[in-house]
């Protein structure tokens, strides 16, 4: 990545703020300029950066590549600050840092849910909602929740996690807070999680992931891109964003499959992570550009 976007003066900051003022965090969320979730063209590009919390540190064949704070913060910072981004994913860590750094005006602020599936761990399966809850993204002024949803079933920790993702769900609606679901059909497969892809996987956990809570009213999908997207839509009425997953990819490849998902109904953006944010070839700008045009091709 080129030379630093953010200044060292910005961190120093932060830190102050941090050890001398926290209250004040609180208080930038609740003064920064919000927007629709929904305007213009209708479609939303949201920038990623929830995986730390859940002990996600690598990209690709870097293990540690999300381990420096600093260094993800100033990636984060550079990918707002281009046009089409209309916002950031993360857990409260994350979203309190880029508070209190002032990056978050007219910015759609997605609060991640549940981290306690570590990854790599035995209960991993069992994740639970240890990151922000439904009452604290409304006090906080979050704009959307996000919920992953993780079905094993050879795995009775799928159990616990399909019920508070049905509470969190029932509580999003009666709050009238929308809320994505990230459902995918996993496996244990030589001590990992490995997610199926296949694109009756994809659909089979599409159709778990509708039925939770007492309302879907508020229910958005957040899916990967596999093999026969248009069958894959089909099995959904709701709001879509499509997400993005490793860098490991060839992006030329990546962006391709992007652009061709985007035209299907019921597909309203991206959210993607570390495929933009650690780019193969460190230019996170010239990435996050070719993505903001495929979702905002007109801007």
């Amino acid at each position: 990545m080129p030379a630093s976007f953010l200044a060292p003066e910005d961190f120093d900051r932060l830190r102050t703020v941090r050890a001398s003022a926290p209250q004040t965090i609180g208080e930038a969320l609740a003064r920064r300029r919000r927007r629709d979730v929904l305007r213009g063209d209708g479609r939303l590009f949201i920038v990623a950066a929830d995986h730390p919390a859940r002990g996600a540190l690598a990209v690709g064949a870097n293990p540690a590549a999300m381990a420096d704070r600093y260094d993800l913060l100033d990636r984060l910072a550079l990918a707002l600050s281009r046009p089409g981004v209309d916002g950031v994913l993360g857990t409260p860590d994350i979203i309190d840092d880029l508070a209190a750094l002032g990056l978050l005006d007219d910015k759609i602020v997605v609060g991640s849910m549940n981290r306690g599936g570590l990854r790599g761990a035995s209960f991993e399966m069992d994740d639970r909602v240890t990151a922000y809850d439904v009452p604290g993204m409304v006090d906080a002024g979050i704009d959307v929740a996000k919920a992953l949803l993780r079905v094993n079933l050879d795995d009775a920790g799928t159990t616990s996690t399909l019920v508070a993702m049905a509470d969190a769900v029932t509580r999003a609606a009666a709050a009238k807070l929308p809320i994505m679901l990230e459902p995918f059909l996993s496996r244990w497969d030589d001590g990992r999680v490995v997610n199926d892809l296949s694109t009756d996987a994809v659909i089979l956990s599409i159709a778990i992931a509708s039925g939770l809570g007492s309302s879907s009213a508020y229910t958005w999908m957040k899916i990967p891109v596999v093999d026969d997207m248009e069958r894959v839509m089909a099995a959904t009425t709701m709001p879509t964003l499509l997400l993005g997953g490793d860098s490991g990819a060839d992006p030329d490849e990546t962006f391709a499959a992007w652009e061709d998902a985007l035209s299907l109904p019921g597909v309203r953006g991206l959210t993607v992570g570390r495929t933009l944010l650690y780019p193969p070839d460190g230019n996170v700008a010239a990435a996050v550009d070719i993505a903001a045009g495929l979702v905002h091709p007109t801007r």
